[in-house]
C-alpha cells in the first residue's frame, strides 16, 4: 500500500511531517526521564513534579484544537514555526524552575504547548489537505511512525546526556536540537493543496464543530481516545519510577521507552495499511483490547529487565498507532477541510485522560508506595475503550482500483 507514497510530490511532504513529529514527540515523550533527577536536584516531591507533567499532558491536548483551527484558517506554517520556537524556549527555561509553579509553567505549559502545536492535528491535517485520497492512509501511518522513531532515538540519547551533563545540560541540548525541525516546515507547507471533496467539506468551521459534537460516533471515538491518553501518559511519566521500585538501573527505563518507540514504528505503518483494508473502528477495538491483555500478563510476570523489554515491545506496537485509524474516522465522518480542528478536539480528550494518568500515578506512588491500583485502572479502561469503539457508525472501506498512471 506504500506505493502511493513513491511519487515525489507525495513523499516529500510526508517525510517532512514525519521529521517534524520525530523532533517534537521524541522530546516530549522522554520527559519522564527527568522526574528523578529533578526531584533529587531541587527537593521537589514526585507528586509535585507529576502535577507539573500532568499540566503538560493537558496543555498538549488543549492546544491541539486551537492550533488546528488557526492552521485551518491561516495555514499551518506560522503555527508550526511558533510551536518549535516555544518548545525550545520551554526546554531552555526549565533548569531555572526551582518550584512547582515555575516547573508547571516551563515544562508543563511552554514545552508542551510548543510540542502540541507541532504535533498530530496540524501535521496530519496539513498532509491530508496536500495528498490525494489514496495516499492519506499510508501517509498518516508514516507520519505517526516518525513520532515513534523520535521516541526510539531520543530516550536513550537523553539518558546518556543526563548521565554525562546532568538534567539541566540535557534540556539545554534538547532546546537546540528542537530548532533543527524549522527547515522541514517549508517542505510540508510548500506542497500544493488538493481540491477538497465537495460532498464532505461543506459548511463553516463553527457549524462543522457543532455537528461533530452532536454526533454519537464522534463522541464514542473521544471516549476511547481518552483511555489511550490515560494509558500513555501514565507510562511515559511513571515507567522510570516503576523500574526503580524493582531495583533495576535507569537504563532499563530508557531502553524500554526506546523499544516502545521502535515497536510503534512498525505498529504505525501496519495501522496505516489496515485502515485501507478494514474499518478503522475494528482496528482500534483490537488495539485497546490487546493492551488490557498485555497489562494483565505484565502483572503476573517476574520483574526483570526482559519482562520490561517484552512488555514495551508488545505495548509499543499499538502505542500511538491509534492515531491513524482515529484520524481516518474523523476524516470519513466530516471530511478534511477542518480535520486539524476536529482531530485536535479528539486529541484534547486524549490529553484529559493524559492529565489524569500522569497526576493520579504520582498520587498513587505517594499514598500507596507503588502503582498497583493504576495498573488495574489502566487495564479496565483499556477493555472499556475496546467496547466503546464497536458501536461507531463508520462508512465501509472504499477499495480503490489501481491507478494505471
Amino acid at each position: 500500500m506504500f506505493h502511493a507514497l513513491r511519487r515525489p510530490e507525495v513523499l516529500l511532504p510526508t517525510l517532512a511531517a514525519a521529521g517534524i513529529l520525530m523532533v517534537t514527540m521524541g522530546i516530549r515523550q522522554s520527559f519522564g526521564l527527568f522526574v528523578s533527577p529533578i526531584a533529587e536536584s531541587t527537593g521537589l516531591g514526585i507528586a509535585s513534579i507529576s502535577l507539573a507533567l500532568a499540566v503538560g499532558q493537558f496543555t498538549w491536548g488543549a492546544i491541539q484544537p486551537i492550533a488546528g483551527a488557526v492552521a485551518d484558517r491561516f495555514g499551518p506554517a506560522p503555527v508550526l514555526v511558533a510551536g518549535i520556537v516555544i518548545l525550545a524556549l520551554g526546554c531552555a527555561l526549565t533548569p531555572f524552575a526551582d518550584n512547582t509553579f515555575l516547573l508547571a509553567v516551563t515544562l508543563g505549559v511552554l514545552a508542551s504547548m510548543g510540542s502540541g502545536a507541532g504535533s498530530f492535528s496540524v501535521l496530519i491535517g496539513a498532509a491530508a489537505q496536500r495528498l490525494p485520497f489514496e495516499a492519506r492512509g499510508a501517509a498518516s501511518g508514516f507520519i505517526n511512525a516518525g513520532g515513534s522513531f523520535g521516541q526510539f532515538v531520543f530516550a536513550p540519547i537523553l539518558q546518556k546526556l543526563i548521565q554525562a551533563f546532568g538534567w539541566m545540560g540535557a534540556l539545554w541540548t534538547m532546546a537546540i536540537v528542537s530548532l533543527a525541525a524549522l527547515p522541514m516546515i517549508a517542505k510540508l507547507t510548500g506542497a500544493k493543496r488538493q481540491t477538497p471533496a465537495a460532498h464532505a467539506d461543506h459548511g463553516n468551521m463553527g457549524a462543522t464543530v457543532k455537528a461533530a459534537m452532536g454526533d454519537r460516533s464522534y463522541l464514542l471515538l473521544h471516549a476511547g481516545f481518552f483511555t489511550c491518553g490515560f494509558h500513555i501518559a501514565f507510562l511515559v511519566t511513571h515507567l522510570p519510577g516503576e523500574v526503580n521500585l524493582c531495583g533495576l538501573p535507569p537504563s532499563v527505563a530508557s531502553w524500554s521507552l526506546a523499544i516502545i518507540g521502535l515497536a510503534n514504528i512498525f505498529g504505525s505503518l501496519y495501522a496505516g495499511s489496515c485502515i485501507s483494508r478494514y474499518r478503522s473502528k475494528y482496528v482500534l477495538a483490537a488495539m485497546y483490547g490487546s493492551r488490557a491483555l498485555l497489562i494483565g500478563l505484565y502483572l503476573i510476570m517476574p520483574r526483570n529487565e526482559w519482562t520490561y523489554y517484552l512488555f514495551a515491545a508488545g505495548l509499543g506496537f499499538t502505542w500511538l498507532a491509534t492515531v491513524p485509524p482515529t484520524a481516518s474516522i474523523v476524516g470519513k465522518l466530516f471530511g478534511t477541510r477542518y480535520l486539524a480542528t476536529l482531530f485536535g478536539l479528539t486529541l484534547l480528550s486524549h490529553q484529559i485522560g493524559g492529565f489524569l494518568g500522569a497526576w493520579l500515578g504520582g498520587l498513587a506512588i505517594t499514598h500507596f508506595g507503588d502503582f498497583t491500583w493504576m495498573w488495574y485502572a489502566d487495564m479496565v479502561l483499556a477493555a472499556l475503550a475496546a467496547l466503546a469503539n464497536l458501536p461507531i457508525k463508520e462508512a465501509p472501506v472504499t477499495r480503490l482500483a489501481p491507478n494505471p498512471a
